[in-house]
């Protein structure tokens, strides 16, 4: 973990020094991750999307799969910040999965990941419901059924 902290602060470090005026792109930055590797990055308010990939991949296809990832993202979180990223990486890694996975762009309108989203959410809460249904009869099961019997008397 030691490693990965050190390889973020200097990515970062390697970022946030340029100026927005200079192109979105670094080459051979990241010694850990072989010669083969660019950083494209996007700077959006206090927010650095940074994508690390190989020589082979299009910088403007990668520039705008960042631009794709932070519209669902402001539309997901309604003007996305640090605090949503913090506190909610789940459903960020939700909305990246529904963007790229294994490497490969599975989908870019952003209609559709929101809709993916939005049905994941809808079996999130349904799961949760039943979850909780479940959990009540199954304990009053397990107590005899009848809940005065275990309540506590202070």
């Amino acid at each position: 973990e030691q490693k990965q902290q050190s390889v973020i602060r200097r990515v970062y470090q390697q970022v946030a020094q340029r100026p927005d005026s200079f192109c979105n792109y670094l080459e051979g930055s990241i010694p850990e991750w072989g010669d083969n590797i660019k950083l494209i990055y996007r700077h959006y308010a206090t927010l650095y999307f940074v994508f690390a990939v190989d020589a082979q991949e299009s910088d403007l296809g990668i520039l705008d799969l960042i631009q794709v990832f932070v519209e669902a993202l402001d539309k997901c979180f309604e003007n996305v910040c640090e605090l949503d990223i913090i506190f909610h990486s789940d459903r960020v890694h939700y909305v990246l999965d529904e963007i790229v996975m294994g490497g490969m762009v599975l989908e870019t309108s952003i209609s559709s990941i929101l809709q993916s989203i939005k049905d994941q959410d809808k079996m999130h809460s349904d799961s949760l419901k039943k979850v909780d249904a479940d959990s009540v009869s199954n304990i009053r099961e397990r107590l005899g059924g009848d809940s005065s019997s275990w309540q506590h008397k202070w």
